[in-house]
């Protein structure tokens, strides 16, 4: 079975199969990533989903409506939480996103409804052959961490926004010879 070339242990091949790439229309997914991704800067993938079930424990199920409540004595349980990465900028930065993603709710209704028209409403399609085509970052991207970041979001630059949009589903960044490309495609 052709997959992505990232897809290298167990973990990552689940996460490829099943997950990257599958569009998201759920705000509490889409706040997790949000704070995954941007946990994630600096580090490999693979640690970030061993850590995640310790994330989705220490970040109330990511709940947007908890995380924007934490105090200074929950952030400093978190930096003790050996589960998680404990950084403090990115805890911070978790804290400080789920405030400002309850903003887009409210202005938007949801943050799906903010995200999609990035990208018209649905999936933009890419024909990558090799993993080396495969960008970092693209304008789209750049329009999102511009917007995010004018909104009070923080660890959401361009590189790291185009991750999300590739796990979210906004874009469909498989490559042309894996099998999940064919199946995500036709959905749209």
């Amino acid at each position: 079975m052709n997959r992505c070339g990232w897809a290298t242990n167990e973990r990552l091949i689940t996460y490829h199969d099943e997950e990257w790439g599958v569009p998201v229309h759920d705000d509490r997914h889409f706040f997790e990533k949000i704070i995954l991704d941007g946990a994630q800067a600096g580090l490999s993938w693979d640690v970030i989903l061993r850590k995640r079930d310790a994330y989705r424990t220490a970040f109330d199920r990511f709940d947007p409506v908890k995380v924007a409540r934490y105090d200074k004595r929950k952030e400093a349980q978190l930096l003790r939480n050996a589960g998680i990465v404990r950084n403090r900028l990115k805890i911070a930065s978790a804290i400080k996103n789920a405030k400002a993603f309850l903003a887009v709710q409210e202005e938007f209704g949801s943050f799906d409804a903010y995200i999609w028209p990035f990208v018209d409403g649905r999936p933009k399609i890419n024909k990558w052959r090799t993993m080396k085509q495969v960008p970092a970052r693209t304008e789209i991207s750049d329009a999102v961490s511009k917007d995010l970041k004018a909104r009070g979001f923080s660890f959401v630059g361009s590189t790291i926004c185009y991750a999300f949009m590739q796990a979210a589903g906004l874009i469909n960044d498989h490559l042309v010879k894996c099998f999940r490309y064919a199946e995500l495609s036709a959905r749209v």
